[in-house]
């Protein structure tokens, strides 16, 4: 079986905005001295730094048997076919082709995705889209995983 394990970071520009929310946050406080303003600068940066770490710190994996992706875990035997997706196909999916029903695990600053479509008739979720920086590797785990079952 193929190991796949990745985890979606944010940007780098994410992390500059954190420090001028800081900034922001210190010139509002500036007219209360220079304590506010130092608290404001370190408050504002360090919550915004906060903010972007959890949205970006999300782990994509494939493990015993499941599709791990953020919240979800879904039986590679509940998946069918994975679709890769990249340029505007991509954007499609994520916004005038996506269904309302369907699992995203979506984060648009990654280029890529895989769409993968669930086949069991008990569950109400179409597809499951997934940014991924390599669409490749995770369609090679899931085949892994499949053939190992088989």
């Amino acid at each position: 079986m193929q190991p796949y394990e990745e985890r979606l970071t944010a940007p780098r520009s994410w992390w500059f905005a954190s420090v001028l929310v800081g900034v922001a946050m210190a010139l509002i406080l500036l007219p209360f001295g220079t304590l506010p303003l130092l608290g404001g600068l370190v408050g504002g940066t360090a919550v915004a730094a906060v903010v972007t770490s959890a949205y970006g710190a999300v782990r994509i994996r494939v493990v015993a048997g499941s599709l791990v992706a953020g919240d979800a875990k879904i039986p590679v035997s509940a998946l069918g076919d994975a679709e890769i997706l990249t340029g505007e196909e991509t954007r499609a999916w994520r916004s005038y082709k996506a269904d309302p029903r369907a699992y995203m695990l979506l984060r648009a600053y990654i280029p890529t995705a895989l769409r993968v479509d669930i086949t069991d008739p008990d569950d109400p979720t179409p597809y499951v889209y997934v940014s991924t920086r390599n669409p490749e590797a995770l369609v090679a785990a899931l085949d892994s995983v499949r053939q190992s079952a088989a």
